[in-house]
């Protein structure tokens, strides 16, 4: 058993919550620019005295509209700037936040609601609310549904922003100081639903407490990239932790924050807002990677392309090993000019660093973007850490793993290899659920599912999983029971694996059952054709297809199978596939058909 502990930087006091952030700002740094929100195209500035009138405005309209403290309000939306808005007014008001994925199925939507109890829910268009629209009429519960995009004629709605100012007219401003003043640090500020292996998702309580350490932890890890006068823009769903918690330290921290939903757009943004630092997930990582190589290949300079790619990640290297040679730090040099520069540009040229979470990069890649002057930072942490657990930092990296502790974090290796997190990051439990609060947090320890090693400097590198959930390059969390399990409903199919882990998308292998391929191919008089041309089969593709559109009817569109991939062989314990209690042996099968499934990603 192994541990490592960094002491905490600062500590959280029982009276402290998360709105005190906004109202400090206002008070000392009124003309801050704590956020700059895009309006037709162009990046205005918001100070810290408008976002706190704005908060203000919101809350009175929540109290207005009956919203107690304690209750429920889900939010459902793509990443904009009203997402830290409603954040920011839903705790002034002593209510809780509930993100809702704003691809979440009408299932998963139906959920959220029903297992938070929620009170209200915030959408941001049309689509999304009718969607919702679809389940509100059986949860009683539900007093209010507001629309942050209006007046539509479609709906007959006003914007939420402006039907809650409206409405919270008459309320004194004392009011909401009152209300947000009695919030306290171990109160619920959020519930997180994050996937689980059973089926349903869970409630991750997260405390103001819980929060405000992740900030000051973050701060500490990055300062100098979460300061006053940097700038950071987010592109990632707000209804994840990791983007969440981000957004928050660039509130405390005083560096302007930016949203934008438009992921293919989102190089365009980049040169336009000019962030000194991203978050992101690895893919986004990768398909800048493989849009620069294409593009070099494309131009005749692909030579050029594998010298830089070569260079940078040898220069990467070199800095881990003591330095660079005079040789490789003039290639590099010459690399600079040619290509590192247009891969800084294409980032809006001012980014210092970009904090990578969901699945690992390669690191290849990783070395890459340090050596062309990006240096990836990436950790580790999952929602009930509030975020982040661990992290490389910008003066203290080791590629290859994910970092050390944050401040008041401890980690330790479990005699069976899981990785167990203590500290005040940690969430008290889940929502309705005290049972697997307590399977997973025992004895003051959080236990991750996760597999790891820690080294003697407390670098701590992530080797497997021991919960069987997937994470995509995206870093969408996947459980492949839910989907495996309803593409088996179909009498064609005898088993299916998901597959996807830190890959673009979701795929899947699926086999045939024996005895009612038999009798689908003698009612097309199809007997005795081999089961590799079977296997192509347009018909039976199709039949699979609907099994497959069927099950993804239960999940997001991110978590949905793209692809898949018929196998000419069962699955069996007699090779290696199954468990002798029939449960598939995932890693033995991902090495066994690695060579299938890697056809699902080159089709």
């Amino acid at each position: 058993m192994r541990e490592f502990s960094v002491p905490a930087s600062a500590t959280v006091s029982a009276e402290e919550n998360l709105t005190d952030m906004v109202w400090a700002n206002a008070d000392r740094f009124a003309t801050t620019v704590s956020f700059r929100r895009r309006i037709e195209g162009t990046w205005i500035d918001v100070t810290a005295a408008d976002f706190a009138a704005q908060v203000m405005a919101v809350a009175k309209g929540l109290i207005a509209a009956g919203i107690e403290p304690g209750d429920r309000i889900a939010l459902m939306s793509r990443t904009r700037y009203e997402w830290s808005l409603f954040d920011f007014a839903l705790w002034a008001a002593g209510a809780v936040s509930v993100p809702i994925d704003e691809t979440a199925s009408i299932e998963q939507i139906e959920w959220v609601l029903t297992d938070s109890g929620a009170r209200a829910v915030i959408v941001e268009d049309a689509a999304h609310r009718r969607r919702v629209d679809s389940v509100v009429s059986r949860l009683p519960e539900v007093g209010h549904l507001w629309h942050i995009e209006g007046p539509s004629a479609e709906t007959g709605a006003a914007g939420a922003v402006d039907e809650l100012t409206a409405l919270g007219g008459a309320i004194a401003n004392s009011t909401v100081r009152t209300r947000r003043r009695e919030v306290r640090a171990d109160q619920l500020a959020t519930l997180i639903y994050t996937s689980d292996a059973t089926g349903h998702a869970k409630g991750c309580e997260l405390t103001h407490r819980n929060l405000l350490a992740q900030v000051r932890a973050e701060i500490a890890a990055h300062p100098t990239l979460l300061e006053p006068g940097n700038s950071v823009l987010m592109s990632l769903p707000m209804s994840q932790i990791f983007a969440r918690t981000i957004a928050i330290c660039a509130v405390y921290a005083r560096t302007t924050l930016g949203h934008t939903s438009h992921t293919a757009g989102l190089l365009s943004d980049l040169g336009t807002y000019r962030p000194t630092f991203i978050p992101t997930v690895p893919r986004i990582f990768e398909k800048i990677y493989e849009g620069a190589r294409s593009q070099a290949v494309a131009g005749g300079r692909g030579s050029v392309f594998d010298g830089a790619e070569e260079t940078a990640i040898a220069y990467s290297r070199a800095v881990d090993g003591g330095g660079a040679s005079v040789q490789l730090r003039l290639r590099h040099a010459m690399y600079d000019r040619l290509v590192y520069r247009r891969l800084r540009a294409m980032l809006g040229g001012r980014c210092l660093a970009v904090i990578s979470g969901g699945a690992q990069l390669s690191e290849a890649l990783t070395h890459f973007f340090r050596g062309a002057g990006v240096p990836i930072l990436e950790g580790y942490g999952l929602s009930e850490t509030s975020s982040a657990a661990c992290v490389n930092r910008l003066d203290d990296t080791r590629i290859g793993t994910v970092g050390r502790p944050m401040a008041g974090v401890t980690v330790r290796i479990a005699d069976d290899d899981e990785v167990l997190i203590k500290g005040e990051i940690v969430a008290r439990g889940y929502w309705n659920n005290a049972a697997a609060g307590d399977a997973a947090m025992r004895d003051g320890w959080f236990h991750t599912g996760d597999l790891g090693a820690l080294d003697t400097a407390g670098f701590l590198t992530i080797t497997g999983r021991k919960k069987e959930i997937i994470v995509t390059a995206g870093g969408r969390k996947v459980v492949p029971a839910t989907l495996e399990e309803r593409v088996r409903l179909h009498p064609l199919v005898s088993r299916c694996m998901v597959v996807g882990d830190r890959r673009p998308f979701v795929g899947a292998l699926i086999t045939l059952d024996a005895a009612a391929i038999t009798a689908w191919q003698a009612n097309r008089g199809m007997a005795g054709t081999g089961i590799d041309a079977l296997a192509k089969d347009p018909d039976l593709l199709r039949e699979l297809q609907r099994a497959v559109d069927q099950a993804n009817e239960a999940v997001s569109a991110t978590e949905s199978i793209k692809r898949f991939r018929v196998l000419v062989e069962d699955f069996s314990e007699a090779n290696g596939d199954l468990t002798p209690d029939r449960r598939l042996q995932r890693v033995a099968i991902a090495r066994s058909r690695a060579l299938e499934i890697e056809a699902i990603y080159r089709s």
